[in-house]
């Protein structure tokens, strides 16, 4: 009997986060606290006490980007049909509902939390699994909540910022958020044998592919107007990050639809 699949993109990505905080550890890769006043508080600004290992996993990112990931992500943009990358799109979108769900719950936020499981009820039958949006037709948005918001609602501290190589700008908390949120996939869980376990690695591999593609535009602006590109990434992270949090925390609509 085939055993079930046990390693999910959780816990890679978990994995990854640890060993990335244990390397940090090492005090050649932290800044120490700065002990004049006005750097101090820049430093506790910036929140990034391991900007010297950071920023060589920016340096990574950024080389793989130029020489590798960037024809790629071009090449995939010119000359796939926007069709099919929009159907790319609505798969990643409507199979990761599950999280989204899971967070609004946790959040607190009823509302959002049923338009969740509409999205994902609506568009996995006439969206045929997930292929087409049809439920945007309806007052069913698409919203993004994940278990890094939830906690960050909970009250509980982001931590220390960090860039991950392959994930990007995050901290500690959205590290395990990440984790937690794929491990909210339900197809992650799927038996060996059924098929599923190729689909779920290729719409994810094409899924990160596609949004990748389509924020070339903005990380050559990044690239070529910022005089300090990882700074400028970091800041604007994590405004958007708590910007994110706090309309999270102000959405107190009612639970049913408006045309309800």
């Amino acid at each position: 009997m085939q055993r079930k699949r046990s390693k999910t993109s959780a816990t890679r990505a978990l994995a990854g986060c640890l060993a990335l905080l244990s390397v940090g550890a090492c005090g050649s890769l932290r800044n120490p606290p700065p002990k004049d006043p006005e750097a101090l508080e820049d430093y506790k600004a910036a929140n990034d006490p391991y900007e010297p290992l950071n920023r060589k996993m920016f340096l990574v990112n950024m080389v793989a980007y130029k020489f590798a990931l960037r024809p790629m992500g071009k090449a995939w943009r010119d000359n796939v049909p926007k069709f099919f990358r929009n159907t790319v799109d609505n798969v990643n979108e409507t199979w990761g509902q599950p999280s989204t769900f899971f967070s609004d719950v946790g959040a607190g936020k009823p509302r959002r939390a049923g338009d969740s499981f509409m999205r994902f009820l609506i568009n996995m039958s006439a969206g045929v699994a997930g292929f087409f949006d049809v439920a945007s037709f309806t007052s069913y948005k698409n919203h993004t909540t994940d278990p890094g918001m939830t906690m960050g609602v909970w009250g509980i501290k982001s931590g220390p910022y960090v860039f991950l190589p392959g994930i990007g700008p995050s901290n500690f908390r959205d590290s395990i958020g990440y984790a937690l949120g794929q491990a909210l996939v339900p197809i992650n869980y799927v038996p060996s044998g059924y098929g599923l376990i190729d689909f779920n690695w290729a719409y994810n591999i094409l899924g990160d592919f596609n949004n990748f593609s389509n924020q070339i535009d903005q990380l050559d602006q990044l690239e070529h107007q910022s005089l300090d590109p990882y700074a400028f990434m970091r800041s604007a992270w994590q405004q958007k990050r708590q910007s994110d949090i706090d309309a999270l925390k102000a959405d107190n609509r009612a639970t049913v639809p408006d045309w309800y």
